[in-house]
């Protein structure tokens, strides 16, 4: 049974067991509700629309059996529907392809054996508009850290939200450390994001990383 408040989730996987087995995880979990399911770019696109749902669960590796397919689908749904979380949950564990998900509007990365516990902690923080990323694609986005010649600047407020960005903490965390108020919150993240050149606070955490910056 779900509340009137449930995190909407969508499944994206070419591999039918797999969305069962997702399903059977999550419906377990109160405030979490499957409303879709699809096997491929365009039944995703598709069935997305129809259902509004706050977080997709994404594999990469769909029907083609190519990264860039799921990729090119991270960003026509983020683009598409900006309100909708992607979380990329997939077999595959490599640098660059953590953060080409990040680059293309993922807000989060994890690998399939992730334990249940760590999935559902990650599919609530991306459904609050936070990043989520398990131990292991954490790593692989410290191991992919390049310094940048040119680095903006950042007045003391803003590196301190970057700071705690880092960290996870949603918009009302950060005011509450801070002794600001949210609306504040999002003003310094936007600056933040202008400066990096960011489409989201995950790759926002990621390019201040590269910089050295947090």
């Amino acid at each position: 049974m779900t509340t009137d408040r449930a995190v909407r989730i969508a499944l994206v996987d070419d591999h039918a067991i797999v969305r069962q087995g997702l399903r059977s995880v999550l419906d377990r979990e109160p405030d979490l509700e499957v409303v879709a399911e699809a096997s491929t770019a365009g039944e995703a696109m598709a069935v997305i629309g129809r259902t509004t749902p706050s977080v997709v669960l994404l594999d990469l590796k769909l029907s083609t059996g190519e990264d860039s397919e799921g990729l090119d689908l991270c960003a026509r749904l983020t683009e598409r529907c900006p309100a909708v979380g992607v979380l990329v949950l997939t077999t595959f564990l490599d640098d660059a392809l953590v953060m080409a998900a990040v680059r293309h509007g993922a807000r989060g990365y994890v690998v399939k054996d992730v334990d249940t516990t760590e999935l559902v902690r990650a599919i609530r923080a991306v459904a609050r508009g936070e990043s989520a990323f398990d131990s292991r694609s954490a790593a692989a986005m410290v191991r992919s850290v390049r310094v940048r010649p040119e680095q903006p600047t950042f007045t003391e407020r803003e590196q301190k939200v970057l700071e705690l960005l880092a960290h996870g903490l949603s918009n009302r965390e950060i005011g509450g450390r801070l002794y600001i108020s949210e609306t504040t919150v999002k003003f310094h993240v936007r600056n933040i994001m202008r400066k990096l050149d960011a489409a989201s606070r995950a790759e926002a955490v990621y390019e201040a990383s590269k910089m050295g910056v947090i």
